[in-house]
């Protein structure tokens, strides 16, 4: 998921928006993947746009 939304959306980004996704990476996976999916409240810190961005999911690959 992490993965994903990096390849998605890197190369748009600026230096805010990798130093918050190197923050992000700090983090542990399980807790991010909670506020990619919505099922945990995202700290402050991490709230915006891309937190926004990666909830979409639209990066993820669903076989059908």
């Amino acid at each position: 998921m992490i993965g994903g939304f990096f390849d998605r959306y890197h190369a748009e980004w600026g230096e805010a928006e990798m130093d918050w996704f190197e923050d992000l990476l700090a983090e542990d996976d399980v807790d991010v993947m909670a506020w990619g999916l919505q099922s945990q409240d995202v700290p402050g810190k991490f709230q915006g746009a891309l937190i926004e961005k990666m909830q979409k999911l639209d990066y993820v690959d669903i076989p059908s």
